[in-house]
């Protein structure tokens, strides 16, 4: 604090003098004046903070003085110092606005508990202000955070929803109001299945509310279907205290209508294109293979063999664009989830068996070797989609014959480890570099370089298996070494999958794509 100020009113020299040396020694700085008036002018010019001073003055008296300096200001402490004549005059003096007295003849040591009595309350009256001030302060700051906070949610485009611990909505912003089709007036305080009436979507939020889910997890988003063909996404995220207890959920929902509609369309046209473009193109692949098959049949020379050449590049193109084309509607139907197969029961080993039988004509034509190595015991029966099952496995087995050079090795394995059916698809071949393993799943990539560039792909076989893998509640993964091969692992649930998606009966997914 500051250094306080005392002015010492008084019309005798020596108590004037006295008090001045006391209080100097306890570090005030002293003023004094022998006349009301002259006090006044200086309370007038100076920030003084206490005043002692003596009732009975000639001219205007101590209680007069009172009066003027009250109205001057009236946070300075008044100390009267009065003869015991006029202890009552004093005590009136109290009544109007003194803060102590001191009657006369008085010891320096009551002088200097009354003037430290005084300091102490101008402390505590100075710091309670400045606590005020803040507390003001803090309250306008408060105010100011929350009514920015409730603008921004306010302006969200997207619908916004807080819920507690108990999936009350305690939040909610006008966009989710509008989004929901609630009532504009419509107040919080009611659980989410008051407000949303779909079982998924507040099962969702009971599990974010309740701490199901934790600050470092990903909770899963959900898609709901409201009437008129509005599509929402919903992401939530938990709320937690400084401790990290769950306190609750936000939840944010963002219109993918037009996303929808844009996706819908996108595999329309796939598949128009694609079914317009595979007619003319299989009867151009047809009539390749019948020239080719002529030209077999005439005496060989240098020219027929470049035109055989050319010929036989031009076959494989168009059935390079055939393969496109397939894998193009496969995936069109697998995401347009419109077409389903119910899944039954299926002998995995009996599948995979038929599977290598029928490709080991292809290895074979390279010198490879392709082996099915099962348990002795058979596997459990599996309840999911055998047209999707053959798809995956058909595609793997094809892309390690596709990739491994003549006299390589293929092995497809089949285990069950803890109450799962894994199958392994090995090969010998050339291999793919760590830095593209996260890619290979992505549509149309191949890995190119001066081994694989002429070998005829997609790039759309393993987007097809991953997305059939998913849907049967599985996982696929891979590891591989450049030059000594690659390995892809499909664990698939024995409980009952997932419908996944397949053609219908008349089309088939293609099994040999790359």
């Amino acid at each position: 604090m500051d250094e306080i100020n005392v002015l010492v009113i008084d019309d005798e020299d020596g108590i004037r003098l006295a008090c001045q040396r006391i209080l100097n020694r306890m570090g005030f700085k002293t003023f004094s004046a022998n006349r009301g008036l002259a006090g006044l002018e200086i309370i007038r010019k100076e920030m003084i903070s206490i005043v002692l001073l003596d009732l009975k003055m000639p001219g205007m008296d101590g209680l007069e003085v009172l009066q003027h300096i009250r109205a001057e200001d009236p946070s300075i402490l008044v100390i009267i110092i009065t003869g015991f004549a006029t202890i009552e005059t004093a005590i009136e003096a109290m009544k109007q606005g003194a803060y102590d007295f001191i009657p006369k003849p008085f010891e320096p040591e009551h002088l200097r508990m009354v003037v430290e009595r005084a300091r102490e309350k101008l402390i505590l009256t100075m710091e309670t202000e400045m606590l005020e001030a803040q507390r003001r302060k803090t309250l306008m700051d408060l105010g100011m955070q929350k009514s920015r906070i409730r603008t921004i949610l306010e302006s969200l485009p997207n619908g916004l929803v807080v819920t507690n611990t108990r999936g009350q909505v305690v939040l909610m912003n006008p966009a989710f109001i509008h989004l929901m089709g609630l009532d504009p007036c419509r107040t919080t305080g009611e659980r989410i299945e008051a407000y949303v009436a779909d079982p998924g979507f507040c099962n969702l939020v009971m599990d974010i509310s309740q701490g199901k889910y934790t600050v470092a997890d990903d909770p899963p988003s959900y898609e709901l279907a409201l009437p008129d063909n509005i599509y929402l996404m919903a992401k939530g995220r938990p709320i937690t205290g400084d401790d990290g207890e769950c306190m609750g959920a936000v939840i944010t929902l963002v219109n993918i209508t037009t996303m929808k509609v844009l996706d819908q369309l996108k595999s329309e046209f796939v598949a128009k294109v694609t079914h317009e473009l595979r007619s003319p193109l299989s009867t151009i692949h047809e009539q390749l293979a019948l020239v080719l098959g002529d030209m077999m049949g005439d005496d060989s020379n240098a020219d027929k063999e470049q035109e055989q050449y050319l010929l036989f590049r031009a076959k494989e193109k168009t059935q390079g664009l055939i393969s496109l084309i397939g894998d193009l509607l496969d995936l069109s139907r697998i995401e347009s989830g419109a077409v389903t197969r119910e899944p039954v029961p299926v002998k995995l080993d009996d599948l995979l068996k038929s599977i290598v039988d029928f490709l080991n004509a292809r290895a074979g034509a390279k010198r490879q070797t392709l082996t099915a190595v099962l348990p002795e015991r058979p596997l459990p029966q599996i309840t999911a989609d055998p047209m999707a099952l053959e798809s995956i496995f058909g595609n793997l087995i094809t892309n390690a014959i596709n990739y491994t050079p003549e006299g390589g090795h293929i092995e497809v394995r089949a285990s069950k480890p803890d109450g799962r059916i894994q199958v392994e698809v090995s090969d010998t071949g050339f291999g793919i570099d760590e830095k593209y393993l996260d890619k290979i799943f992505e549509r149309f990539y191949r890995v190119k370089n001066e081994k694989t560039r002429f070998i005829t792909g997609t790039g759309l076989g393993l987007p097809i298996v991953k997305s059939l893998v998913d849907a049967m509640n599985g996982t696929i993964s891979v590891q591989s070494s450049v030059d000594r091969g690659t390995t892809f692992t499909v664990i698939l649930p024995l409980e009952k999958t997932e419908e996944a998606v397949c053609p219908p009966p008349s089309e088939t997914i293609n099994s040999v794509t790359t």
